[in-house]
Formats: C-alpha cells, sequence, structure tokens
C-alpha cells in the first residue's frame, strides 16, 4: 500500500501535481502550501499568519481530540473556543494518528506536496516516524521547514519542555516586569509563544525568497526564549559594555522621563509619552507649569531622569483633577502622545479600530458570530483577510486525502485502521 502510494505521488509530482485547493485563495502567499504539525499557539499562530495572507494551511490534529486549544478558556455554545475558532481561521483541519504506519505515509505524500511545514514538537520527535526535515531533502528539495520550540533545536537545553511561561522568564522579559522589590508580573498573555510564531512566519518568508534564487529549501529554527530575547532592546548592550542590569521599573521605562501611566479623577487611566524635550515643554506650558518649561534643569532627558519623582508627581497630579476625556482632550491639543488603557470592549468600541477595519465578522459551521481580530501588517496590493472560521476537527481529512489521490477504498480502510478520524 505505501509503494503504491508513493509511486502514485512521484507521478503527480512529476506532472506538476499541487492540491488545488489554492487556487481559490488571495493574498500575496497564494498558491503556497504549508502543512501545520503543532498544537496550542506557537506554531499554529505561525500557520495563522501564513494563512491569513493567502497561504493553504492544511492543521492536522489528533483523531478524535484535535488541538487542546480548541476547548481552552471561554467556551462557545457549540463547546468550542472563540480563541481556537480565531488562531485556525483559513486553515484546514486533517486528523492523522502520527503512530500508524498509514498515518505517517498521509503526511509524507502531504509534505512531499507542500512548500512549508511548521511544527512545534520538541526536538527529535518527528524524526523517530521519519517526518523530519532530512527524511525530505530528496523527494523535496524545495521544502522550508519551520521548527519551533522552547529552547531550539541544539544546546544543552533542546529536550527541556518549554512552554511560553518558562521561556519569557529565560529570555529576560519577565525580570524587567514588574515593581521593584516584587515579584516578576505576567502579562494575561502567552507574549512568548506569539512573538515566536510571527518570528517563524518572518523566516518563512524569508526562507522562501531564498527559495526562489535557489531552488533551495531550509530549516527555520525558532526558539521560544530567543524570540523573547530578540525585545530585550539594549539590555545586553548596556551590560556588556558597561556592567549595568537593567531593573523593573513598575509602570515606567527606566531611563526616559516622562512616560507612565497616570490615574486620572474618574478613575480611568491614561498613558503619557512627553519624553521628547519639545513634548514636554509644550506639557509643562499647557498644564500652566511654565516654571517647568523653562526651567533647564528639565531642558533634556538627563536632566528629566534626575528629577523624575517631582515630574511625575506633577502630571499625575494634573491628570488627578480632570476626567480621562478632558486630559486626553488637552494632551492632544498639546500634541503629546498619549493614550487610554483600554480593555476589549474599549476597542471594539473605537472608531478608529472600527475605520482601520480591525475586527473581521465570522460564522462558524456550527452557526456561531463573533469577530475576530484582522491582523497586520496592512498590504496595499495584496492584503490578507479571514475568508472563513476555524473549521471543525477533521472537516477536511477526506478531502485532503482524495487531493492526495488516496482511492475512497483506501479512505475507507484508513479509517478503520484508525490511521485517520472518521469525524466526517
Amino acid at each position: 500500500f505505501q509503494m503504491l502510494s508513493r509511486r502514485c505521488d512521484h507521478a503527480i509530482r512529476a506532472a506538476g501535481g499541487r492540491a488545488s485547493f489554492s487556487a481559490g485563495r488571495t493574498g500575496p502567499l497564494a498558491g503556497y502550501k504549508a502543512v501545520e504539525l503543532g498544537n496550542f499557539l506557537a506554531g499554529p499562530f505561525c500557520g495563522t499568519n501564513l494563512a491569513y495572507f493567502g497561504a493553504d494551511v492544511v492543521k492536522v490534529e489528533t483523531p478524535g481530540k484535535g488541538d487542546p486549544l480548541r476547548y481552552w478558556r471561554a467556551l462557545a455554545e457549540d463547546g468550542q473556543s472563540p480563541w481556537s475558532r480565531s488562531v485556525s481561521r483559513n486553515k484546514r483541519s486533517i486528523t492523522v494518528n502520527l503512530k500508524h504506519a498509514d498515518g505517517q505515509e498521509v503526511l509524507r505524500r502531504l509534505i512531499d506536496r507542500s512548500d512549508v511545514v511548521v511544527e512545534n514538537f520538541r526536538p527529535g520527535v518527528l524524526e523517530k516516524v521519519k517526518l523530519g526535515p532530512k527524511d525530505f531533502e530528496e523527494s523535496n528539495p524545495g521544502l522550508v521547514y519551520a521548527r519551533i520550540s522552547g529552547y531550539g533545536q541544539d544546546g544543552p537545553y533542546k529536550n527541556r519542555p518549554g512552554f511560553a511561561s518558562a521561556t519569557e522568564a529565560e529570555g529576560g522579559f519577565r525580570f524587567v516586569n514588574g515593581f521593584p522589590g516584587q515579584a516578576p508580573v505576567r502579562p494575561n498573555l502567552s507574549m512568548g509563544d506569539s512573538i515566536a510564531g510571527l518570528t517563524a512566519a518572518y523566516g518563512i518568508v524569508m526562507a522562501l525568497l531564498h527559495r526562489q534564487k535557489t531552488g533551495k529549501g531550509q530549516v527555520v529554527d525558532m526558539a521560544l526564549y530567543e524570540a523573547m530575547f530578540n525585545m530585550m532592546e539594549g539590555i545586553i548592550p548596556e551590560y556588556t559594555a558597561l556592567g549595568l542590569v537593567r531593573q523593573p521599573s513598575g509602570t515606567t521605562v527606566s531611563g526616559i522621563v516622562p512616560t507612565n501611566t497616570y490615574r486620572c479623577k474618574d478613575g480611568k487611566y491614561v498613558v503619557v509619552g512627553a519624553n521628547s524635550d519639545q513634548i514636554f515643554k509644550r506639557v509643562m506650558s499647557m498644564m500652566g507649569r511654565s516654571d517647568m518649561a523653562d526651567d533647564e534643569r528639565y531642558a533634556n532627558n538627563a536632566g528629566r531622569v534626575e528629577h523624575q519623582e517631582l515630574i511625575d508627581k506633577t502630571i499625575g497630579d494634573w491628570c488627578g483633577s480632570l476626567d480621562l476625556k478632558d486630559v486626553l482632550a488637552k494632551l492632544g491639543e498639546a500634541e503629546c502622545p498619549n493614550g487610554p488603557i483600554y480593555d476589549a470592549a474599549d476597542m471594539v468600541a473605537d472608531p478608529h479600530f472600527q475605520a482601520r477595519g480591525m475586527f473581521e465578522d465570522v460564522e462558524t459551521v456550527t452557526g456561531v458570530k463573533f469577530q475576530v481580530p484582522a491582523l497586520a501588517p496592512r498590504l496595499s496590493e495584496t492584503p490578507g483577510n479571514t475568508e472563513w472560521a476555524g473549521p471543525q476537527l477533521g472537516q477536511h481529512t477526506v478531502e485532503v486525502c482524495r487531493e492526495l489521490s488516496f482511492t475512497e477504498s483506501e479512505i475507507a480502510t484508513m479509517k478503520e485502521n484508525k490511521a485517520i478520524g472518521d469525524e466526517h
């Protein structure tokens, strides 16, 4: 069965055959085919970005179970997570048993006809079932194989389990978040996963550009801790050049004044960034503090850092005397960067978000209607878009197997043998 399958696959690929599904997609990645192997967020969010901009992303899930993200956090009336539907938008879902020889053959045939693989297993897992990048060097030399893991494909930590929580800590992110003398703070998001997924997508596109020039694929090795490490700005140069270890600074940023969060009279918060010399002068004058606007001690950032406590108190007292809307209006008149602290309801109601098309309407096949966030960047000629919400588990298993030239009899046999799922 496997030898026959490979002969059929060889013949189709020799004739230039790829799945025809891509023909209906739009966006700069239309025509590219990706296989997503992984659960939760880092790998799937990488796939989300590829699918949003036109790639035909086939998400491979465990039969009967699927990606656990489907059942995490708040669930809609159909028992599925709206978050999962957002992450799986524009993708197709197939269910394949990676432990079954025929299931492995389905994936080999699928990967052989694809441009990209995205996986976020621990290093070495896919090699055990002969689905690692070296297993496709001859049959698909142009394959771009993105590997997302906690600590990368080599090094002493490569086999450690790596969730975003731990890798955000080791990548330096957690240390600088919070208040001095207190436990570091975690934002209520999986930043490490999302940034790793974005960075991996960036790496994939670079690898595809290289393939256009050379015809050769390559491995994209993305570690979660390195994704966070990339965000650490001047922390390493400051330490290696000057011996300085940047510390947590609460609601401020070390060495830049004033940029802080202030409480208004109505209990709402505003972020004020008056940290350029000219903006500071304008803000002080607007607040009726021309004495501070003209004081040479505050004329540059170095001087303002020395007097941060006084400056923050001055701005804080002023904000505390006015409601948020008045604070925003006056700061706007002074052309000072500022913004209210938004929650989900605030963003959905904001006219600028709406004018920029930041919410896209979707309806699942089960009839659940909601909005998902549009993805940046906006491209003028080849924009991305959400064409459909995340599919049902295994919704496209039979469809994809047919595209891979499996016969109806072979598909039925694989279902019976539990090599593929039978959800549909």
